[in-house]
Parts: structure tokens; sequence; C-alpha cells
């Protein structure tokens, strides 16, 4: 046994940003629930500078955690060439639902930009979600 499994993954801030994605979208009306609707929902996609700083290897899972919720998910580099280091994207999905506040009493919840922190989950899987 190492001593090392006893010591908590460092936790990192990130805002977080929702979107909606086409391809998401056609796999949940083709699989609601499914492996290729986990597969493009339950992620978030980091920058470059942020995965390497963080330690993260591409398609690894990470937890996500604010006083909402704690979720585990894949962590992907994310598509954009510019740097956004701290800002991190997710599709509107159940996994990014869960860190948001259902009192927010607007009547529009805070999709756009969602504060938690993210560290890595080592042997945890993804958080599972009834459809």
């Amino acid at each position: 046994m190492g001593f090392g499994q006893f010591l908590a993954a460092p936790e990192y801030d990130l805002k977080i940003i929702t979107y909606r994605d086409i391809f998401q979208n056609t796999a949940l009306e083709s699989s609601r629930g499914g492996e290729e609707y986990l597969n493009r929902s339950a992620v978030i996609k980091i920058d470059t500078n942020d995965m390497k700083k963080m330690g993260f290897k591409e398609n690894g899972h990470v937890i996500l955690k604010n006083s909402f919720a704690r979720i585990v998910v894949s962590v992907q580099l994310s598509e954009y060439e510019e740097a956004h280091e701290g800002i991190a994207y997710m599709t509107n999905s159940p996994w990014s639902n869960a860190l948001v506040s259902a009192d927010d009493g607007t009547g529009v919840p805070k999709f756009k930009m969602i504060t938690a922190t993210i560290s890595d989950a080592k042997d945890e899987k993804i958080t599972t979600y009834d459809m």
C-alpha cells in the first residue's frame, strides 16, 4: 500500500460555460442514456495549458465539485486554439445541470458561468444518471 493513496488530489478552480452540441443532441435522440450520449455529454473540455498544469490525461476522469454537486466526468482538450486558462466547456446535459443551483429564483439558471473545482478522479467511474 502506497502513501500516495491517502493524499487528496490537488483541486483547481474553474469557470464552466455550457453550450449546445448538434452531435450530442443527435445521440440523445437515438440513444437516450446510451453510451454515445454519455461519451458526448459526461465530458469537460479544458485548455491545453490547464491540462498540462493539472496533470490530466486526455479521456481520463476528473471530479467536478461545487456547493450543488460532485460529479465525475471525462476530460478532453478543448478544440479552441486560443488560450482560455481557467475556463472550461461542457454541453448542456444532466452532468452540467447538476452543478447549477435549482434555487436561483430568476427563472433562468446560471448555465453560462458555473464555478467549480476540478481534480483527478483517480479510479472513479463517470457519474451515471437514469434517463
